[in-house]
């Protein structure tokens, strides 16, 4: 009882959680940022490899930043959790979104991907995955679902068009949308991305909406020679910086911290993305986090 077709409801919460939504109803006035730096030294030493072994489809840095994020997600379960009509639920998926230029011009359309990982999935089966679903998102002819839908309904009156979707937001803000409204829309997946790098662009912050479900929105800036603080030192190395933007309703700060952290040592040992998603880091590897 109380569960949605995406989510298991959430009745064991402890006293604080319970009572944000109430006290915090919408998304947009609950988002906490975080930034990082990241030295590309071992990513791109790995990216170096895998593409000799495979050099049809080439593995890049953005497929190892979704790998690494999706993968810290199934391990950290609060990452999964969603705030709606004020009721916390868990996802019943890890699934990660961004947007697909189909051509790099003005006029170029857009177009989404969505990816709906598994367990049991390494960064060979997201990179399987990418290439599936970029080879039939690059054909100008193709429309995702979501973008089909908006389509049809503009190109109706729009005094027609208007109270349908003032009901459609009704339905969706209830929880009561037919889920094939909802099953290519970015906002209702687990995590958003943005590759601001693809278009040269470095990183920013970008907003979350009190329209869907996503929790966790990622920008990757541009990648390239920047500086880091090694040894007293500011030495300048290949790096990225991500940017998230978070509900902070979902889980503390603490756990955010370890999150984050977890993140990023994926990114630096990224041999680990070739492990199932599911399974944890040893305790050896563990205790090399800092986690205080």
């Amino acid at each position: 009882m109380g569960n949605r077709f995406d989510g298991q409801y959430l009745k064991d919460v402890d006293s604080m959680h319970f009572i944000m939504p109430f006290m915090y109803p919408n998304r947009c006035d609950n988002e906490a940022f975080f930034s990082f730096r990241i030295d590309l030294t071992a990513v791109n030493d790995y990216i170096q490899r895998k593409n000799a072994e495979n050099p049809e489809y080439r593995y890049n840095l953005f497929q190892c930043i979704i790998a690494a994020t999706l993968k810290t997600i199934t391990l950290r379960s609060k990452l999964s959790v969603f705030i709606h009509n004020r009721k916390m639920y868990r996802r019943n998926e890890v699934s990660a979104a961004f947007t697909v230029k189909q051509e790099f011009s003005d006029n170029g359309g857009e177009v989404l991907a969505f990816i709906h990982s598994r367990p049991d999935w390494t960064i060979e089966d997201l990179h399987n995955e990418l290439h599936r679903q970029l080879l039939k998102l690059k054909d100008r002819q193709y429309a995702d679902p979501s973008t089909g839908v908006i389509d049809r309904f503009n190109r109706l009156p729009k005094w027609i068009s208007r109270p349908i979707v003032r009901f459609i937001c009704f339905l969706e803000k209830k929880g009561k949308i037919p889920p094939a409204f909802v099953e290519s829309d970015p906002y209702h997946s687990t995590v958003n991305f943005a590759n601001l790098g693809s278009i040269g662009l470095p990183a920013g912050y970008h907003h979350l909406t009190n329209w869907g479900t996503t929790s966790l929105f990622i920008v990757v800036g541009k990648s390239g020679k920047l500086p880091f603080y090694e040894n007293e030192q500011v030495v300048f190395k290949d790096g990225v910086d991500l940017f998230m933007t978070v509900d902070e309703r979902i889980a503390d700060g603490f756990y955010f911290a370890k999150s984050m952290k977890i993140l990023l040592y994926f990114l630096q040992h990224p041999d680990l993305l070739e492990h199932p998603f599911n399974e944890k880091l040893s305790e050896e590897e563990f205790a090399k986090l800092s986690l205080t």
